[in-house]
């Protein structure tokens, strides 16, 4: 922790030295899904940008504590409930595990807890009782709370968009009995058969979005220091006004700011255009796993810096997936081989570099383009002496780095160059290569040949080595 991790943040749009509230903790908070459909590639590169973000705290030395929630009361799941006939829990369990399966598979980490909000519903309350006793807070005649913008001499220091906030409650529907056009609900009455209610100090109802993450906070996080949390993320479309409603509700309530730093990343984009459900032009992740590989799927979403915005397209993946085999290629040389001892100079230079590019608000470009440079330098030293024990030590160390942080190379080689081959296919390759085998034995050199010609024309490759014949996918150039 000798190094001072830079953070983009985006309350202050500037970088920042890291500096946590508690030495060597690092507390973060993420938003999750409301889970009322099956997740999407936002969904993805959000999910391993915070990845990233939580592998270099812990590469650095730092105790993570990560937490990541699941919105599971909402207007679009009650939507679904009534529009399909299933309960909200059968619709939240079934996309929670859906989207955890696809994490997964995209190698992303476990959060140390990931809450659902239907199970902070006593601090829901206890927040919004609060509120209502500092006066910081309304109800109106239909049973409705409402937050009171003007008791926070701060809002909207977290989008730092105070004209654009004015401009888009403008043209939000306007409730009359609403003291500010900016107020906010806290809670929502019941509103009859096609509406859910739980039993609360307010009546019966539910809570609003905003409240539920201030909540869970407060919940999950045991802090005494400035701020409740070191870090609050989310994607960029939550900045207004999830994040700053959620920032303003919590400093009237707790007389603290919610995060000392908030990172939000960019927009997956399809045809220049944002990808979301409501439009109609979402990409979901599991039909795009039936495409590719979730690591390589990874690799392509992490590889543009996590706040610009990501236009999908199959070229780019694809290119992404070039790089990707590059990596393995190397690794293939070295498969089998154990770390033994300290490395060298040559792994802690390539250590020196990579981890510099990352702590600089995650310079995924520079990292990326440190990794293709010893990747090269890697694949001359073994061309001049491929028997160098040393070398290949540190080849492996810069495996192990590469993995701890980026979390890709999970893969054996020989599976990996093998993707994309149906059960039926593999079954048929052996069996051409077990005909193969049988011919050379044979001396019938011409068959052998042929079927090594065959398989070519279907995008085989075969490879004789010492310990048998192995085949390979063959690589789009």
């Amino acid at each position: 922790m000798s190094e001072k991790i830079k953070i983009f943040d985006s309350s202050t749009t500037k970088n920042q030295d890291f500096t946590p509230l508690k030495q060597g903790e690092v507390s973060i908070y993420v938003c999750g899904p409301t889970v009322y459909d099956d997740a999407h590639l936002g969904h993805a590169r959000s999910a391993i940008v915070f990845d990233l973000w939580r592998r270099l705290f812990e590469a650095e030395g730092y105790r993570v504590i990560f937490i990541k929630n699941f919105t599971d009361i909402d207007d679009k799941i009650i939507k679904k409930s009534i529009q399909t006939g299933k309960s909200i829990e059968s619709i939240t369990d079934h996309y929670i595990s859906s989207y955890l399966k696809d994490m997964d598979s995209l190698y992303v980490k476990r959060a140390d807890k990931e809450p659902k909000a239907t199970e902070s519903l006593d601090e829901i309350y206890l927040m919004i009782q609060t509120l209502l006793h500092k006066g910081c807070a309304y109800q109106i005649s239909n049973g409705d709370i409402y937050f009171n913008v003007n008791k926070d001499n701060k809002y909207g220091s977290i989008s730092n968009r105070y004209e654009y906030i004015k401009d888009l409650v403008n043209r939000i529907e306007i409730n009359k009995e609403k003291k500010d056009i900016r107020d906010f609900v806290l809670w929502k009455s019941y509103k009859g058969r096609e509406d859910i209610g739980y039993e609360s100090p307010f009546g019966k109802g539910r809570p609003g979005w905003h409240i539920e993450c201030s909540a869970m906070v407060e919940k999950y996080f045991h802090t005494h220091c400035e701020c409740a949390i070191d870090i609050h993320a989310g994607g960029s479309d939550l900045i207004f006004p999830h994040h700053e409603n959620e920032a303003s509700q919590t400093r009237c309530a707790t007389g603290r700011e919610i995060a000392k730093y908030w990172i939000h990343n960019g927009f997956v984009t399809i045809n220049e255009e944002k990808m979301s459900k409501s439009l109609g032009n979402s990409f979901f992740i599991k039909d795009a796993l039936k495409e590719y590989d979730g690591e390589t799927l990874r690799f392509y979403l992490l590889s543009t810096h996590y706040r610009a915005t990501l236009n999908f397209s199959t070229f780019d993946l694809m290119v992404s997936k070039k790089r990707l085999d590059r990596i393995y290629r190397l690794k293939k040389r070295i498969d089998n081989i154990k770390t033994q001892g300290q490395p060298t100079i040559f792994f802690n230079d390539f250590k020196k570099k990579f981890r510099d590019a990352l702590r600089d608000d995650l310079n995924i470009s520079v990292a990326l383009s440190v990794i293709d440079e010893y990747i090269h330098a890697s694949n001359e030293k073994l061309d001049k002496n491929p028997k160098d024990k040393t070398l290949k030590n540190d080849i492996v160390h810069i495996f192990e780095e590469i993995s701890q942080l980026l979390g890709i190379c999970n893969h054996d080689t020989i599976a990996y160059f093998q993707q994309g081959v149906s059960s039926n296919q593999r079954e048929k390759i052996q069996e051409l290569i077990q005909k193969r085998i049988n011919a050379k034995k044979e001396k019938d050199f011409k068959k052998a040949d042929e079927i090594r010609n065959m398989l070519h024309q279907e995008g085989i490759t075969l490879l004789d080595t010492p310990n048998g014949t192995i085949w390979e996918k063959m690589q789009i150039q």
